[in-house]
């Protein structure tokens, strides 16, 4: 999907498609909708601020809408979690819901804690399950809340802003949209293979 996605310039084409409503959706979707996992944020979010310095966005627009998107997906992940969230433990495999992804995030959760909740908003996958994984455990909002604000800033606006500083500063840089969003999935990913190949406590 990511590769199709990338080809041919496809990822630019689709943020400046879906323009400020349909980045909305997306970064609140992966945030913490389980059937949102498949999104790739992260560099979405870095190609929107690229943009931003090409006049398809305003970045000022862009930072508060995205991690407003970013905190409510969250939050709708928790509350999902807090009241039905159990239930998936129990739910088979499907097109947009896979067990394992779900046992990912409950490792990760069981592993750093609280701080799960802003270290998972940079791995694709658990950012997702994350949030519905802290509702399960019945995590207290306000804390919730306040972990989920400022991961949901560092992720969201971060990425965004990274791309609007690169896009002012390094000429050409819109030639080469397609390596790096390959670069930040490749890196996103690198948490997750690491752990895999741990050996398993026995």
């Amino acid at each position: 999907m990511f590769s199709q996605l990338l080809a041919h310039g496809g990822l630019v084409h689709l943020v400046e498609f879906v323009g400020y409503p349909g980045l909305f959706a997306a970064v609140f979707l992966e945030s913490g909708v389980f059937f949102g996992f498949f999104l790739p944020g992260s560099s979405m979010l870095f190609t929107a601020g690229l943009l931003a310095t090409q006049g398809l966005f305003n970045i000022w627009i862009l930072i508060p809408l995205l991690t407003v998107a970013a905190v409510g997906g969250d939050s709708a992940g928790y509350w999902f979690g807090n009241t039905v969230g159990v239930s998936l433990f129990f739910k088979k495999d499907s097109r947009f819901f896979k067990h394992q992804y779900l046992e990912q995030a409950k490792d990760f959760y069981e592993k750093h804690g609280v701080l799960a909740v802003i270290l998972a908003r940079f791995i694709p996958i658990i950012r997702t399950f994350a949030p519905i994984i802290a509702g399960i455990a019945n995590m207290r909002y306000r804390t919730f809340l306040a972990y989920n604000i400022v991961g949901g800033f560092l992720w969201a606006a971060g990425l965004a802003f990274i791309g609007y500083f690169l896009g002012e500063r390094v000429p050409l840089i819109s030639h080469y949209i397609t390596p790096i969003a390959l670069v930040i999935i490749v890196v996103s990913f690198f948490p997750i293979f690491w752990e895999l190949r741990k050996p398993k406590a026995t």
